[in-house]
This record gives C-alpha cells, structure tokens and sequence, in this order.
C-alpha cells in the first residue's frame, strides 16, 4: 500500500472518530455537566499525546546524531529553549480560545442534536477565510458564494418551516458562534505551528483549556465521581480517540497526503455526525432540514477547492 493511500486512510478515520465524537459528546450531557465533560476529557487527550511525544522525540534525536557519535541533538535542544517561550505561549493562547469554542459547543449540545452540531460546527472551514481579512488576506470570490450558500443552508437547517430567525434555538446560535471561535483557532495555530511543534502544541493547549474548564467546573458545576463515573465511555471516547489519536493520525497522515485531498476527506466529520446520530442516538431529520445539510456540505467542500479548480 502506497504512503498517499495509507496516509488517506488514515484521514477517514479521523473524520470518523470526530463525526462520532459528537454522538459521545451529546450522550455525555446525560450524566455530566459541560465544563466536567470537557476539562476531563481535554486532560485525558493530553496524557494520551504523552508517549507520541516521547517516540517523536526520540525518532529526531537518533537521526539527529551523526554516525560519530556526536550528535546535533544538542544543539536543537539548545534552541528549542527559546522555542519553549512560544510552546508555553502558543499553548495559552489555543488552549484558551479551544476553551471557548469547545464550552460554546458542550453547552449547546444540552439543547440540540448531535448531527446539527457536526454541520455548524463544521463551518469554520468557510469561515477561516473570511476571517483572514483581518490578517489582510485575500479572499476568492468563490468563498463568498459558500458563505452565502452555507448561510442559506444553516437557515433550512435551524429555522422550522412558516418561521423567521426567532425560531432559531439557543443550541443553534451558540453551535455558530462557536463554529467562528473554531476559526479563530485554526488561524491562532496556524501562526504557532510555523514556531513549535505541532504536537506539544496539540498537548499544551489541551492542558490549557482542561485546566480553565476544571476550574470553572468547580465553581458554577457540581460534579460527582458516581457521575464522571458512570460518562466514562463518552470521555474515554471523546479523550483518547478523538482528542488523542485522532489529532496524531492527522498530523502524520497529512505529512504524505495531498492538501486538497485532506481537507475534503476530512469534511466527511459532518456526515458521520448524522449518520451517527440517527444510528445511535435515532435523530431524525425532515426534509428540509436534510436539503440545509446538503447545502452547508457542497459549500464546505467547493471552499476547499483549489483556486484553479473553484474559479
């Protein structure tokens, strides 16, 4: 098997593992508040990229040494001291606008379905884009067309029929402001990433906002070990696969993958979310609610598309 194929094959399965996630997260809100559920499973994903890290550092530090027997390891290590400065505070950073996209999402899934939430969440692929006009970067035509489209389609999706914007629910709208938090999020990565590596990232930005959900769990939450007990498989699921494996197949797999490729296999998170709620947790959709998705779906997947292609 071929490095691109293997490399794909690791990307549906991490689109897999995140459109389930939401069944867990949603199946979680009926044991455990929000800020529980996230601060244990964002710890639980840290303690997991642990021993990736450990192997990953051992990979560059044995072909950093020169068959001498010295090695440059020093030296890298040497300079990544400096770069711990940025890992300490790239992960402040991340973690605290994870933390706020991730609460805005667990609160809303108190109030909607597991399959809404894996559409609008997924909305950030157009809206990071258009959020790059603060940057000053440029935006295609072709993108504000899929904002338009996904515009339509988030109003098919929410609003019931013979209703206007009121009928939008509170799930709905948190579910979209978290969505442009998600944004933020990849453009605050984007710009560390170039700086550490992305996995220690990944890892301290989960400490990041595991710690800030504790602590607001512990003042505004009451949450009982009986509880936590009882949500262990949504957590377990949600922390180790999710958080832990996902994010590391991701990162490897996207080392050997086509770009373009990626994002669109990685789009695919959307539909399992549906699937998997209507197989799970039996959420059903009404038609036009299914012709919303239909449109979020085709705007994601053109906004993906490379310039030549999409203009």
């Amino acid at each position: 098997m071929s490095l691109k194929m293997r490399s794909n094959i690791m990307l549906f399965i991490t689109a897999f593992i995140w459109g389930t996630a939401f069944v867990a997260q949603k199946s979680g809100m009926d044991y455990v508040e929000p800020f529980t559920f996230n601060g244990i499973r964002t710890l639980i994903g840290a303690v997991v990229l642990t021993p990736v890290i450990i192997v990953m550092d051992r990979q560059k530090k044995s072909s950093a040494a020169s068959p001498d027997g010295s090695s440059a390891y020093v030296e890298n290590e040497a300079r990544a001291n400096g770069g711990r400065k940025w890992l300490l505070l790239g992960g402040l950073c991340c973690g605290t606008v994870l933390f706020i996209g991730g609460s805005l999402q667990q609160v809303a899934l108190q109030t909607t379905s597991a399959g809404k939430a894996g559409f609008i969440t997924a909305l950030y692929i157009v809206l990071v884009p258009v959020l790059g006009l603060f940057m000053k970067k440029k935006v295609r035509q072709i993108v504000w067309f899929c904002v338009a489209a996904s515009a339509v389609g988030l109003f098919l999706l929410c609003v019931p029929k013979g209703e206007h914007l009121s009928g939008i629910g509170f799930g709905e709208v948190l579910l979209f402001i978290s969505s442009v938090w998600f944004a933020v999020h990849i453009l605050v990565i984007d710009y560390f990433v170039e700086k550490v590596d992305g996995v220690k990232l990944s890892q301290m930005q989960f400490i990041v906002c595991g710690i800030f959900s504790l602590i607001v769990m512990f003042l505004f939450e009451n949450p009982s070990m009986e509880a936590i007990l009882s949500c262990w498989f949504p957590i377990l699921y949600t922390g180790m696969f999710s958080q832990g494996i996902a994010y590391t197949f991701q990162v490897v797999a996207q080392k050997h993958a086509d770009p373009t490729s990626a994002s669109l296999i990685l789009s695919l998170e959307s539909v399992f979310s549906v699937v998997a709620g209507a197989i799970i947790l039996h959420e059903m959709m009404s038609g036009r609610e299914i012709i919303g998705c239909i449109l979020m779906f085709a705007a994601i997947i053109v906004a993906q598309l490379p310039e030549s292609k999409a203009e």
